[in-house]
Protein backbone atom coordinates (compact mmCIF):
# COMPACT_ATOMS: atom_id res chain seq x y z
CA UNK A 1 0.00 0.00 0.00
CA UNK A 2 1.36 3.55 -0.98
CA UNK A 3 2.82 5.08 2.38
CA UNK A 4 1.62 8.48 1.38
CA UNK A 5 -1.82 6.98 1.34
CA UNK A 6 -1.55 5.21 4.53
CA UNK A 7 -0.29 8.65 6.57
CA UNK A 8 -2.84 10.64 4.91
CA UNK A 9 -5.51 7.60 6.12
CA UNK A 10 -3.94 7.90 10.12
CA UNK A 11 -4.08 11.47 9.62
CA UNK A 12 -7.51 11.54 8.44
CA UNK A 13 -8.76 8.83 11.22
CA UNK A 14 -7.12 11.21 13.66
CA UNK A 15 -9.26 14.08 12.61
CA UNK A 16 -12.31 11.73 12.74
CA UNK A 17 -11.50 10.77 16.70
CA UNK A 18 -11.23 14.43 17.84
CA UNK A 19 -14.50 15.80 15.95
CA UNK A 20 -16.21 12.69 17.34
CA UNK A 21 -15.15 13.52 21.24
CA UNK A 22 -15.65 17.30 20.90
CA UNK A 23 -19.16 16.79 19.32
CA UNK A 24 -19.86 14.16 22.55
CA UNK A 25 -18.69 16.73 24.80
CA UNK A 26 -19.96 20.05 23.37
CA UNK A 27 -18.63 22.35 20.58
CA UNK A 28 -18.19 25.97 20.78
CA UNK A 29 -19.67 27.81 17.60
CA UNK A 30 -18.36 31.48 16.40
CA UNK A 31 -18.41 32.91 12.59
CA UNK A 32 -15.22 33.93 10.80
CA UNK A 33 -17.08 35.94 8.10
CA UNK A 34 -20.43 36.39 6.41
CA UNK A 35 -22.38 33.10 6.91
CA UNK A 36 -19.01 31.24 7.75
CA UNK A 37 -18.91 29.07 10.61
CA UNK A 38 -15.87 27.72 13.15
CA UNK A 39 -16.02 25.70 15.27
CA UNK A 40 -13.57 24.41 18.57
CA UNK A 41 -13.29 21.16 16.62
CA UNK A 42 -12.49 21.97 13.55
CA UNK A 43 -9.13 23.83 15.03
CA UNK A 44 -8.48 20.61 17.49
CA UNK A 45 -9.32 18.29 14.16
CA UNK A 46 -6.86 20.09 11.38
CA UNK A 47 -4.36 20.17 14.74
CA UNK A 48 -4.25 16.45 15.44
CA UNK A 49 -4.31 15.82 11.59
CA UNK A 50 -1.11 18.36 11.01
CA UNK A 51 0.80 16.61 13.92
CA UNK A 52 0.70 13.48 12.61
CA UNK A 53 1.81 14.83 8.89
CA UNK A 54 4.45 16.93 10.40
CA UNK A 55 5.28 13.89 12.35
CA UNK A 56 6.03 11.44 9.12
CA UNK A 57 6.76 14.70 6.68
CA UNK A 58 8.73 17.40 8.33
CA UNK A 59 9.99 19.14 4.90
CA UNK A 60 6.21 19.00 3.06
CA UNK A 61 4.09 22.23 2.64
CA UNK A 62 0.66 22.75 4.35
CA UNK A 63 -2.31 24.08 3.09
CA UNK A 64 -5.14 23.37 5.26
CA UNK A 65 -8.38 25.85 5.56
CA UNK A 66 -8.39 26.95 9.24
CA UNK A 67 -5.09 28.09 9.04
CA UNK A 68 -4.18 28.54 5.38
CA UNK A 69 -3.01 32.73 5.04
CA UNK A 70 -3.39 31.82 0.79
CA UNK A 71 -5.36 30.12 -1.43
CA UNK A 72 -2.51 29.01 -3.66
CA UNK A 73 0.12 26.50 -3.86
CA UNK A 74 3.90 25.43 -5.23
CA UNK A 75 5.26 22.70 -7.26
CA UNK A 76 6.36 21.00 -3.80
CA UNK A 77 4.60 18.78 -1.89
CA UNK A 78 1.59 19.92 -0.23
CA UNK A 79 -0.75 18.82 1.86
CA UNK A 80 -4.13 20.17 1.70
CA UNK A 81 -6.67 19.35 4.44
CA UNK A 82 -10.42 20.54 5.23
CA UNK A 83 -10.89 19.18 8.87
CA UNK A 84 -14.49 19.82 8.73
CA UNK A 85 -16.21 19.89 5.26
CA UNK A 86 -19.58 20.92 6.12
CA UNK A 87 -18.80 23.23 9.37
CA UNK A 88 -22.15 24.36 9.11
CA UNK A 89 -23.56 20.96 9.68
CA UNK A 90 -21.56 19.83 11.90
CA UNK A 91 -22.72 23.06 14.28
CA UNK A 92 -26.69 22.44 13.49
CA UNK A 93 -26.15 18.61 14.53
CA UNK A 94 -26.77 17.45 10.90
CA UNK A 95 -24.92 13.82 9.91
CA UNK A 96 -23.19 15.06 6.16
CA UNK A 97 -19.49 16.35 7.09
CA UNK A 98 -15.94 14.92 6.31
CA UNK A 99 -12.46 14.74 6.90
CA UNK A 100 -10.56 15.44 3.96
CA UNK A 101 -6.98 15.09 3.17
CA UNK A 102 -4.85 15.27 0.43
CA UNK A 103 -1.41 15.16 -1.23
CA UNK A 104 -0.72 17.16 -3.92
CA UNK A 105 2.66 17.56 -5.93
CA UNK A 106 3.60 19.88 -9.30
CA UNK A 107 0.18 21.38 -8.58
CA UNK A 108 -1.24 17.22 -8.97
CA UNK A 109 -3.50 15.02 -6.77
CA UNK A 110 -1.52 12.26 -5.85
CA UNK A 111 -3.44 10.82 -2.85
CA UNK A 112 -6.20 11.42 -1.52
CA UNK A 113 -8.66 10.79 1.91
CA UNK A 114 -12.53 11.45 2.55
CA UNK A 115 -14.14 9.78 5.91
CA UNK A 116 -17.64 11.19 6.12
CA UNK A 117 -17.86 10.89 9.79
CA UNK A 118 -21.29 9.24 10.97
CA UNK A 119 -21.42 7.11 8.52
CA UNK A 120 -17.62 5.97 8.78
CA UNK A 121 -17.31 5.37 5.10
CA UNK A 122 -13.63 5.92 3.71
CA UNK A 123 -13.18 6.76 -0.10
CA UNK A 124 -9.40 6.83 -1.09
CA UNK A 125 -7.85 7.21 -3.92
CA UNK A 126 -4.32 6.99 -5.40
CA UNK A 127 -3.05 8.71 -8.91
CA UNK A 128 -2.62 5.88 -11.49
CA UNK A 129 -4.12 2.97 -9.23
CA UNK A 130 -7.84 3.62 -8.69
CA UNK A 131 -10.37 4.45 -5.83
CA UNK A 132 -11.95 2.44 -3.12
CA UNK A 133 -14.61 3.05 -0.47
CA UNK A 134 -13.70 0.99 2.76
CA UNK A 135 -11.75 -0.84 0.80
CA UNK A 136 -13.95 -1.62 -2.65
CA UNK A 137 -13.15 -0.41 -5.63
CA UNK A 138 -15.50 2.00 -7.02
CA UNK A 139 -16.51 3.93 -10.43
CA UNK A 140 -19.09 6.51 -11.62
CA UNK A 141 -22.28 5.29 -12.25
CA UNK A 142 -23.18 4.50 -16.15
CA UNK A 143 -26.39 6.95 -16.48
CA UNK A 144 -26.08 8.88 -20.05
CA UNK A 145 -30.37 10.11 -20.02
CA UNK A 146 -30.87 13.34 -17.99
CA UNK A 147 -34.05 11.95 -17.45
CA UNK A 148 -32.49 9.39 -15.30
CA UNK A 149 -29.79 11.97 -13.84
CA UNK A 150 -29.47 11.99 -10.16
CA UNK A 151 -27.29 15.55 -9.66
CA UNK A 152 -25.93 16.87 -6.67
CA UNK A 153 -25.13 20.73 -6.13
CA UNK A 154 -24.11 23.25 -3.36
CA UNK A 155 -25.38 26.77 -2.49
CA UNK A 156 -22.39 29.27 -1.47
CA UNK A 157 -22.53 30.79 1.84
CA UNK A 158 -20.84 33.58 1.30
CA UNK A 159 -20.54 34.36 -2.51
CA UNK A 160 -24.26 35.38 -3.88
CA UNK A 161 -22.79 37.14 -6.89
CA UNK A 162 -24.11 34.75 -9.48
CA UNK A 163 -27.42 34.00 -7.40
CA UNK A 164 -29.68 35.24 -10.28
CA UNK A 165 -28.21 32.79 -13.34
CA UNK A 166 -27.45 30.15 -10.90
CA UNK A 167 -30.81 29.85 -10.06
CA UNK A 168 -32.37 29.73 -13.46
CA UNK A 169 -29.87 27.39 -14.50
CA UNK A 170 -31.64 25.04 -11.22
CA UNK A 171 -34.86 26.03 -12.30
CA UNK A 172 -34.34 24.15 -16.44
CA UNK A 173 -32.32 21.32 -13.87
CA UNK A 174 -35.02 20.34 -11.63
CA UNK A 175 -37.20 20.29 -14.70
CA UNK A 176 -34.73 17.92 -16.87
CA UNK A 177 -33.37 15.83 -14.22
CA UNK A 178 -34.61 12.83 -12.19
CA UNK A 179 -33.59 14.60 -8.67
CA UNK A 180 -31.11 17.36 -7.02
CA UNK A 181 -29.64 17.09 -3.67
CA UNK A 182 -27.60 19.56 -1.88
CA UNK A 183 -26.44 17.43 1.10
CA UNK A 184 -23.87 20.68 2.17
CA UNK A 185 -20.34 19.38 1.78
CA UNK A 186 -18.71 19.51 -1.17
CA UNK A 187 -16.53 16.43 -0.66
CA UNK A 188 -18.99 13.81 0.10
CA UNK A 189 -20.95 14.88 -2.55
CA UNK A 190 -18.09 14.09 -5.17
CA UNK A 191 -17.44 11.24 -3.54
CA UNK A 192 -20.80 10.33 -3.91
CA UNK A 193 -20.40 10.90 -7.81
CA UNK A 194 -17.14 8.37 -7.55
CA UNK A 195 -19.20 5.59 -6.40
CA UNK A 196 -22.17 6.19 -8.55
CA UNK A 197 -24.84 7.41 -6.41
CA UNK A 198 -24.45 10.56 -7.36
CA UNK A 199 -23.99 11.16 -11.54
CA UNK A 200 -22.53 14.54 -11.55
CA UNK A 201 -22.17 17.57 -9.15
CA UNK A 202 -21.77 21.57 -9.77
CA UNK A 203 -21.04 24.34 -7.62
CA UNK A 204 -19.41 27.60 -7.18
CA UNK A 205 -17.43 29.77 -4.64
CA UNK A 206 -16.04 26.30 -3.81
CA UNK A 207 -11.91 26.38 -2.57
CA UNK A 208 -9.02 23.60 -3.41
CA UNK A 209 -9.19 22.30 0.33
CA UNK A 210 -12.99 21.07 0.01
CA UNK A 211 -12.27 19.24 -3.56
CA UNK A 212 -8.30 17.98 -3.28
CA UNK A 213 -9.06 14.70 -2.34
CA UNK A 214 -12.59 14.02 -3.64
CA UNK A 215 -11.96 15.31 -7.24
CA UNK A 216 -8.63 12.72 -7.16
CA UNK A 217 -11.51 9.92 -5.85
CA UNK A 218 -13.51 10.72 -8.97
CA UNK A 219 -11.28 10.84 -11.61
CA UNK A 220 -9.50 7.60 -10.11
CA UNK A 221 -13.14 6.12 -10.42
CA UNK A 222 -13.38 7.02 -13.96
CA UNK A 223 -15.08 10.46 -14.17
CA UNK A 224 -14.56 13.68 -15.42
CA UNK A 225 -13.77 16.84 -12.94
CA UNK A 226 -13.71 20.36 -14.88
CA UNK A 227 -14.23 24.06 -14.33
CA UNK A 228 -17.04 25.42 -15.95
CA UNK A 229 -15.58 26.01 -19.08
CA UNK A 230 -14.50 22.89 -19.56
CA UNK A 231 -10.93 23.11 -18.21
CA UNK A 232 -8.43 22.93 -15.62
CA UNK A 233 -9.21 25.71 -13.66
CA UNK A 234 -10.76 24.49 -10.57
CA UNK A 235 -8.48 23.65 -8.40
CA UNK A 236 -8.27 27.68 -7.80
CA UNK A 237 -10.97 28.98 -9.92
CA UNK A 238 -13.64 28.17 -7.36
CA UNK A 239 -16.21 26.55 -9.98
CA UNK A 240 -16.17 22.89 -10.62
CA UNK A 241 -18.29 20.68 -12.52
CA UNK A 242 -17.81 16.47 -12.10
CA UNK A 243 -19.55 13.58 -13.29
CA UNK A 244 -19.64 10.66 -15.32
CA UNK A 245 -18.31 11.30 -19.32
CA UNK A 246 -22.12 12.13 -20.48
CA UNK A 247 -24.00 13.72 -17.28
CA UNK A 248 -20.83 15.97 -17.12
CA UNK A 249 -21.04 16.74 -20.84
CA UNK A 250 -24.90 17.67 -20.06
CA UNK A 251 -24.32 19.42 -17.06
CA UNK A 252 -21.40 21.63 -18.42
CA UNK A 253 -23.64 21.79 -21.44
CA UNK A 254 -26.12 23.68 -19.54
CA UNK A 255 -23.88 25.50 -17.66
CA UNK A 256 -22.83 27.29 -20.74
CA UNK A 257 -26.41 27.88 -21.71
CA UNK A 258 -27.56 29.83 -18.76
CA UNK A 259 -24.52 31.00 -16.72
CA UNK A 260 -22.89 33.87 -18.91
CA UNK A 261 -19.51 33.41 -19.83
CA UNK A 262 -18.18 36.31 -17.53
CA UNK A 263 -19.80 34.33 -14.59
CA UNK A 264 -18.17 30.58 -16.26
CA UNK A 265 -14.21 32.64 -16.37
CA UNK A 266 -11.99 31.11 -13.22
CA UNK A 267 -11.43 33.39 -10.42
CA UNK A 268 -8.50 31.96 -8.99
Amino acid sequence: MNNDLEIARKAAREGVRVIKEYKKNGIKVKEKGFHDLVTDADIAAENAILRILKQHFPDDEILAEESANHDSMSKNRTWIIDPIDGTTNFANDFPVYCVSVALWENRSAKVGVVIEVNRNEEFTGIAGEGAWLNGSPIHVSRTANPRNGFVATGFPYNDLSLIEPYLDLFRVLMKELQGIRRPGAASYDLCNVACGRFDAFYEYSLHIWDVAAAALIIREAGGVVTDWNGEDGWPFGQRLVAGNEKMHEYLLGKIFEHIPESARNNVG
